[in-house]
């Protein structure tokens, strides 16, 4: 078999009984497994070659990798490679953006949602199949907002995951408040983005509390759902914030800014201007209807 490792991606060849690696120290111990396993896909005995160069000497990761592909060929032992693949890569960073990613990329809520729906599952055997079956309905909060716990901070990764965690579940500020007064206690004042993260959550608790499962900014429009909005408060609406949409069909109501976040001007993502102004529309939108 002569080719690239495109083959590594799967195609089948029953009749290719020989494969020759040139410079195996090179690639990676799933990669070898999987080249490996391109051969001896018929009852003809395969055999796969990996070579390395003589006049370079092997790094011991490169040795590790070659010594766990020769030493596990019998059917079944791709168990013991992948084993041996986690001892090497290492299992990532759960909070962190090694393999898995960072907290940023998804949000805070989707975040905790996905962490909380995998623990679910693993506990319970449980896969909801619609929002409906789901216990995690929770409100989505997107706003460009850099919030987190830095490592600096909290380097203990199982502790700033159940903070998270706590943050995610809190019912109310005196949840909150609670989790600030402990983090104070032990670790010292709270840096900027973790201050943000403490702001977000109790946005999201607010919002929450008024039966809403969507705050979301996107462009010039603040998106709140489900809202359904009285003819005085729409009239209410459009005075504070001229421009604005209520969607009465989709109980969807569209707040206009009518300043654009600075991210969408071109400036630094994370602009924090946008949560003071988000709390001042649920305060002055929301609130005095579900008061009433």
């Amino acid at each position: 078999m002569v080719c690239t490792t495109i083959i590594e991606s799967g195609i089948d060849i029953p009749n290719a009984n020989t494969l020759i690696v040139d410079r195996a120290d090179t690639f990676g111990l799933s990669q070898l497994h999987q080249l490996r396993g391109r051969v001896g896909r018929s009852r003809e005995r395969a055999y796969a070659y990996f070579l390395y160069s003589a006049d370079k000497p092997l790094t011991e990761l490169a040795h590790d990798r070659l010594t766990t592909i020769a030493t596990n060929s019998d059917l079944g032992s791709g168990m013991q490679v992948a084993l041996k693949d986690l001892e090497i890569r290492g299992a990532g960073n759960l909070l962190g953006g090694e393999q898995s990613g960072h907290i940023a990329e998804v949000g805070f809520d989707l975040y905790m949602r996905m962490v909380g729906e995998a623990v679910e599952e693993y506990k319970t055997g449980f896969v909801p199949q619609s929002e409906d079956e789901s216990k995690f309905k929770e409100c989505k909060v997107e706003l460009p907002v850099t919030a987190h716990i830095p490592v600096e901070y909290l380097a203990s990764e199982r502790l700033r995951l159940d903070i998270y965690r706590r943050m995610a579940d809190a019912q109310n500020s005196q949840d909150l408040i609670a989790i600030r007064e402990e983090l104070l206690d032990r670790f010292g004042e709270l840096p900027e983005e973790a201050e943000n993260l403490m702001a977000v959550a109790e946005l999201r608790t607010m919002a929450k509390s008024f039966g809403l499962t969507e705050v979301v900014l996107q462009g010039k429009f603040l998106r709140l759902a489900p809202l359904n909005l009285p003819d005085s408060a729409q009239m209410r609406l459009n005075r504070i914030y001229p421009g604005s949409i209520v969607k009465t069909a989709t109980s969807t109501v569209l707040v206009a800014r009518t300043v654009a976040p600075n991210w969408i001007a071109g400036g630094e993502i994370g602009d924090t201007s946008a949560l003071p102004w988000t709390i001042e529309v649920l305060t002055s939108v929301v609130k005095p209807v579900k008061n009433n």
